[in-house]
């Protein structure tokens, strides 16, 4: 891989480590503020709202400039955010805020990579762009968890920085500066020389323009599959994220510091299998990792019969693995078909738009079973079962569309 590709990797590290440290903190700061317990899934809901409300606008916005400068634009907003939460605004607003940085940031953190790297080299690609962004998820959530230990705070306090007066603040200071640490390496991001479309004024022809890239990517035969997939993906692990720290709590007795390192374990497991996913599939043989999904969705069913914090370790390990073995090629072959049929910014704003609908939807549905009382196992039963008939509906629909098209020649194809 060439220097760029790493430096990428560098930026979109320290931004996800931010991310998911915040996140952990700001669920910390609302049960400070003794705030009802269905507002800790609406702090995802809120900061996935941007994806969705400005998925038309965010894709043009992303290929009408060089990708570095949408994502040091971005990050600068991810600063104010965390700006806001610092200076005393409601955790749900400002984690809002910085998600809207966040839907700036995406399609060009992955669209850069259909335009510097050959779609050959995409699989293995994004096999470590998300095994880094799960690295971030697990060293966030693990960093998100000891700032708001009391000890850790409390030594943070001894460096008397002026202005800064609590623990808390102490934390959104350090998470602050991991937000300046990833925008410091987009400087750096190499202009990959691709001619970028001027952005249009009319936001009728942006919505219409999105609109029609939507069709098209739910239309096309591998292009409707993969998106399918990575949709129930990230709407799922949005939700397995609250779940895990929920049942972490209620089976093994573990408080918010250690079950957020739980949740990390999770993200290890990914990693593991986007690793396994970037050595062994390939673009062309990425289609046949679907029943994994369904293995997943099952194996989260055990989640109820375990009470052993080892146990507990090891099962979080393998779904994850199981969830990141199948996601990457599926994200790679999405990439690679939505370059060809539209364009690396609007085919990932479509992206974003489906997958952060997939959370809002999911993570709104288990705040409110949660306001409604089911209990967390309850909630693990229905949510594994979910996963697992909507990916066998997927495979079903995937072994229609191989009777009737060549996916081979689909794949080859870049006529459209």
């Amino acid at each position: 891989m060439p220097l760029g590709f790493y430096i990428i990797m560098a930026a979109q590290f320290f931004s996800a480590l931010a991310d998911n440290a915040l996140l952990i903190a700001s669920i910390a700061l609302l049960r400070d503020m003794q705030a009802p317990q269905e507002y800790e899934p609406l702090l995802k809901l809120f900061f996935t709202v941007s994806y969705v409300a400005l998925a038309a606008f965010v894709g043009a916005y992303a290929d009408s400039m060089p990708k570095w400068r949408v994502m040091l634009i971005a990050n600068t907003i991810k600063i104010g955010g965390c700006a806001m939460m610092l200076l005393g605004a409601h955790p749900l607003f400002a984690y809002a805020v910085v998600g809207l940085g966040a839907a700036a940031y995406s399609p060009a953190k992955y669209g850069i990579l259909t335009e510097y790297l050959p779609h050959r080299q995409l699989v293995v690609a994004n096999g470590w762009i998300e095994g880094l962004t799960v690295g971030a998820i697990i060293l966030g959530t693990v960093m998100g968890g000891a700032l708001i230990r009391p000890d850790v705070g409390e030594a943070l306090m001894r460096l008397s920085l002026p202005g800064i007066d609590t623990t808390f603040a102490m934390s959104l200071l350090v998470i602050g500066l991991l937000y300046v640490l990833a925008a410091f390496f987009n400087f750096f991001i190499p202009d990959t020389g691709v001619d970028h479309k001027p952005l249009k004024n009319n936001p009728l022809y942006l919505l219409h323009d999105f609109n029609h890239c939507l069709k098209l990517l739910w239309r096309d035969k591998l292009g409707q599959i993969s998106l399918a997939v990575t949709t129930l993906f990230w709407g799922a692990g949005a939700t397995l994220q609250f779940i895990v720290i929920k049942w972490a709590e209620h089976a093994l007795g573990l408080e918010l510091s250690q079950a957020s390192m739980l949740q990390g374990v999770v993200a290890i497991g990914i990693a593991l299998g986007a690793v396994l996913a970037a050595r062994y599939v390939t673009l062309r043989k990425s289609l046949k990792v679907i029943p994994l999904g369904i293995a997943m969705g099952l194996t989260v069913l055990v989640m109820t019969l375990v009470h052993d914090k080892a146990i507990a370790m090891v099962l979080m390990v393998v779904i994850g693995a199981l969830a990141g073995f199948f996601v990457v090629p599926m994200n790679a072959l999405l990439q690679h078909r939505g370059h060809i049929l539209m364009g690396a910014g609007h085919s990932i704003a479509v992206q974003n738009f489906n997958e952060n609908l997939s959370i809002l939807i999911m993570t709104g549905l288990y705040a409110l079973l949660i306001m409604w009382g089911l209990s967390i196992n309850t909630v693990i039963v229905l949510f594994g079962l979910f996963v697992a008939a909507t990916m066998l509906l997927v495979q079903k629909v995937h072994n229609l569309n191989q009777a009737q098209f060549d996916n081979v020649a689909l794949l080859d194809d870049s006529r459209h």
